[in-house]
């Protein structure tokens, strides 16, 4: 009896261990979304990527450098903007994006601040990888000879001679009708532009007024009442810290909201 139990055990023992031997086992795979971060339709602009930032940023961020850069060349745009009524903010706006604020490849070895291929370019010429390989943009021995160029460029293209007719500080305007003769070929090209106009408020450079010439600082001017012409370099604290004051005392003093300050800028030290 107890043999026959035994073999009655081991038999379905075996049953079991046959079935589930047999038994499928299903894994589920998940889908898998490749996204091609080269492609226009994903990249973001500067403030969607700033606001994802929650932390105090660095001061190598980019969002540091765009304001480094405002202070480098406010005046220049604003120059240009007298000589050729474009708006300094949209001058801005494009150097800003296309040289990534001044620190492009194109930039730094060209000096080419608005991706401006050769053409009928006769001066020096530098290759870099665009939207085809190795293609011939212009080089220009100083920064600010890359803004006339932008300038003449617009200027003397009749495909951008509709962008003239428009009101010196209609940005909007301009920024779509860029994209709209040509000028680049992202569908979001005028977003980008708008976004930075108005998150670092350079329309504020579009008064149709030429940029201040102001006194520098004299050791003759009293104590409590200098200014500061400010110059490359220079920060709020930096001039805060040379006339023994703060950063929101100049702030206040000149009805700054933010920490943005331009070179030939006139600053008021109390």
């Amino acid at each position: 009896m107890k043999i026959k139990q035994i073999l009655t055990l081991f038999f379905v023992s075996l049953f079991i261990f046959s079935c589930g031997s047999k038994k499928k086992v299903v894994t589920r795979k998940e889908d898998t979304v490749e996204i091609n971060n080269r492609g226009e339709e994903n990249r973001r602009t500067p403030a969607e990527v700033l606001d994802d930032v929650k932390e105090e940023l660095p001061r190598n961020s980019y969002h540091y450098r765009v304001e480094d850069y405002i202070r480098d060349y406010a005046t220049i745009a604003q120059e240009e903007m007298e000589l050729y009524n474009i708006p300094a903010s949209i001058t801005l706006a494009q150097g800003i994006l296309e040289s990534g604020a001044g620190n492009g490849e194109l930039t730094t070895h060209a000096n080419n601040h608005f991706g401006i291929k050769c053409h009928d370019w006769t001066g020096e010429k530098v290759y870099h990888d665009d939207d085809r390989r190795q293609e011939c943009f212009r080089k220009y021995k100083n920064a600010k000879y890359s803004f006339r160029d932008h300038s003449l460029f617009l200027a003397n293209r009749k495909r951008y001679a509709g962008l003239f007719e428009l009101d010196h500080d209609d940005y909007k305007g301009w920024a779509k009708g860029l994209r709209q003769a040509g000028y680049a070929t992202d569908r979001r090209y005028p977003d980008k532009l708008i976004d930075l106009i108005e998150r670092y408020e350079l329309y504020k450079f579009d008064n149709g007024k030429a940029p201040r010439k102001a006194a520098t600082y004299s050791s003759n001017t009293q104590a409590n009442a200098a200014q500061h012409k400010v110059i490359k370099g220079d920060t709020l604290y930096s001039i805060a810290k040379r006339y023994n004051t703060t950063v929101e005392q100049i702030k206040k003093a000149n009805r700054l909201n933010g920490n943005t300050i331009s070179i030939g800028q006139v600053l008021e030290i109390k």
